[in-house]
């Protein structure tokens, strides 16, 4: 079947044609580049256009290139949310009383996408075509629905809630496939002025962005060969290997990390944070596979109402998701209301986020550092300043001089 007429068809009768994508074997690696990746490109195409005829005339021509890039990166995370997805519709199927099998998962994942896809068409038209493209987005969640039941075999009274889980997992997907993605185009926006000056910081951004996302499709084709393989050969746990290894190349940008040690993030945790003792600590180390995350953390306080919740953590295997925005130069914004203020803004490698709070709560500050570890400070009592100065008091260099701990060599 051509892609207009499975685009009309799972639009139109859903029900119908999740029988006839039950039956078929079309290999993942077809499905990516006949279906996926087209309508996941001209949806993009249409959202640069539409953004383009609203800003254009704010930022001029600088933008489009910015803009440009954004593109490519929604389609290669629209890529990346169908194996997401897929995964955990596999993983999830025995607790729902519903079928495992991978190529199931990815057919519905895959299909899935149709609606919010199609309606991304409407973003060429500014504002109105993002109303629409959430409208499309809501339908891709019945879409998700009928092909749970049909397709992975998910008993009526157990559907609904299988659809839940997975809409939630797709969400936090999306959402951060949509912050890389206007962080990306709003790093185009916010620094197209300072560019006009300089003639080569365009190219040498635009080289290190494909040299990124090359490794990112090399990382996540190989790993889908050898899924394809294990699910010829008819092993089951050769088929959930390869299923992380699919999951661990998207969220890892094409490297195998293995995160520090519980004992060696701990490390990094003082004693004492901006004059404040320790009253509790805790560190832990989980995940699947590929995606192992180690956390150290810790909680300091007076009899003075001041206290502070301090977090170190190393992303391993799913740091690009923290680094992608940070290689892109793309994380400034600042805001301001009556209830506080928030920034986020490079500074050299590192990516910083701060805000504060107008009404009494909570003040925050955090660094990114390396493209894989995380150092967040959340005060009550305690103002920017101080976390700013407690965070700095940490030995940040060593941290950052661990960059390349646990990346396999390829």
């Amino acid at each position: 079947m051509n892609l207009i007429d499975r685009v009309k068809n799972i639009l139109i009768t859903p029900k119908t044609e999740w029988e006839v994508i039950k039956g078929e074997t079309t290999p993942q690696a077809q499905i990516i580049t006949g279906y996926v990746l087209p309508l996941a490109a001209i949806s993009a195409l249409c959202g640069l256009v539409g953004t383009a005829l609203l800003a254009l005339s704010f930022v001029g021509m600088s933008f489009l290139l910015w803009a440009f890039v954004g593109a490519i990166l929604q389609v290669v995370m629209a890529v990346v949310a169908v194996f997401v997805v897929a995964f955990v519709i596999d993983a999830l199927a025995v607790n729902f009383n519903a079928n495992k099998g991978m190529h199931n998962a990815f057919k519905v994942a895959a299909y899935s996408f149709t609606a919010a896809w199609v309606a991304g068409f409407a973003t060429v038209i500014p504002i109105l075509g993002g109303i629409i493209a959430l409208i499309g987005a809501l339908y891709g969640f019945y879409l998700l629905y009928l092909g749970l039941r049909q397709v992975m075999g998910a008993p009526e009274d157990k559907a609904v809630v299988y659809t839940i889980v997975v809409v939630v997992v797709t969400i936090v997907v999306m959402v951060v496939a949509n912050l890389i993605v206007a962080s990306a185009a709003g790093f185009g926006m916010v620094g197209a002025r300072g560019l006009r000056g300089s003639v080569d910081a365009p190219p040498t951004r635009v080289a290190v962005a494909n040299a990124k996302l090359e490794a990112f499709t090399k990382g996540v084709e190989a790993a889908s060969q050898k899924m394809e393989a294990a699910q010829k050969s008819g092993d089951q746990n050769a088929q959930a290997a390869a299923a992380m290894e699919v999951l661990g190349a998207a969220m890892s940008g094409g490297r195998k990390v293995e995160p520090l040690s519980v004992e060696e993030v701990k490390a990094f945790v003082p004693e004492k944070f901006a004059g404040l003792p320790k009253t509790s600590s805790a560190a832990e180390r989980s995940g699947v596979s590929t995606l192992m995350v180690t956390t150290a953390k810790a909680t300091y306080g007076d009899n003075a109402g001041k206290s502070v919740r301090l977090e170190v953590t190393d992303a391993g295997g799913a740091g690009a998701m923290v680094g992608l925005a940070s290689w892109m130069g793309a994380m400034n914004m600042e805001r301001e209301d009556d209830r506080g203020a928030e920034r986020t803004k490079k500074e050299g490698n590192r990516v910083v986020h701060e805000k504060v709070s107008k009404t009494g709560g909570d003040n925050e500050f955090s660094l990114v550092l390396a493209e894989r570890y995380v150092v967040k400070a959340v005060g009550s009592g305690v103002d920017l300043g101080t976390l700013k100065g407690g965070v700095s008091g940490m030995d940040l260099a060593k941290l950052e001089s661990l960059k390349d701990a646990g990346v396999a060599r390829n």
